[in-house]
């Protein structure tokens, strides 16, 4: 197995996959490949993969259903690729749970990029709840979440939510939410900005990371990634529209985080 483990290239066009398999080599995975939907399936599940890169148009089946498979079984990073750059097939993927996505043509240090800043920053796991709180004293932990001893300081909490930033989960009125990556980063971002305002684009390099720096070029499909994972942050949160507890949108602007209220 390679250094940083398991890749796994579903690609159909030789050329790109052949250049995919390299650029994932030399950066230190052990990689496999497949050239249809239903292959690419297999070998992800035999080969327990790490990080799958994802054609969506493939010869047998689309790959948005093959996201839809390997998501009943793996919770590997996927990184979708698309040849079209349709706001729509953005959305699409990022609600059917891909971490990331790129249009072609890409540009190998730019994917290698994106899938480093994705591996510092661990997927979220449904875990324990959070104990405790320094940003918030006095606020009762989550029942059965044990003590927080030398824990203190790294969980947030706001309205029964807490946020644990050394294990990196959530837990809504001691409830365990499963976050992605990209979900998690943005909520902790609002969290620690105490109802500051975040500019959409300030949450594109909160989920891009290191690669994406002040005088990179934000593009309106960038931002509508965004959008994308708050509306799905909103959904897991049950979140209330026209009541909300969390999550602000400053019209023309961002996202704030919602007053504290009375628990």
């Amino acid at each position: 197995m390679g250094d940083l483990g398991v890749a796994v290239v579903i690609e159909d066009d030789v050329d790109v996959r052949n250049l995919l398999d390299a650029v994932l080599q030399q950066a230190g995975f052990e990689v496999h490949s497949a050239g249809t939907g239903r292959d690419g399936v297999d070998v992800a599940r035999q080969r327990q993969a790490n990080v799958i890169t994802l054609d969506v148009g493939l010869p047998d089946i689309d790959g948005f259903e093959v996201l839809r498979r390997i998501r009943q079984f793996s919770d590997a990073y996927v990184v979708m690729l698309t040849g079209r750059g349709d706001e729509l097939d953005t959305i699409t993927a990022l609600q059917g749970g891909a971490d990331d996505y790129i249009v072609k043509p890409f540009r190998p240090r730019e994917l290698r990029a994106r899938i480093s800043a994705m591996l510092r920053r661990p997927r979220v796991s449904g875990g324990e709840a959070p104990a405790s709180s320094a940003a918030e004293s006095g606020a009762g932990a989550p029942s059965g979440a044990g003590a927080a001893g030398s824990r203190r300081g790294t969980v947030l909490q706001h309205n029964g939510l807490a946020l644990d930033t050394e294990t990196r989960t959530v837990a809504l009125r001691g409830t365990p939410l499963g976050l992605t990556r990209s979900e998690f980063d943005l909520l902790h971002e609002l969290l620690r900005g105490t109802g500051a305002v975040r500019t959409r684009a300030d949450l594109v390099r909160v989920v891009r990371g290191e690669f994406y720096r002040e005088d990179t070029y934000i593009s309106e499909a960038d931002e509508r990634a965004v959008e994308v994972h708050i509306g799905n942050l909103r959904r897991k949160l049950r979140e209330d529209p026209q009541d909300p507890r969390w999550l602000v949108t400053v019209r023309g602007v961002g996202y704030r985080l919602a007053p504290k209220r009375a628990e």
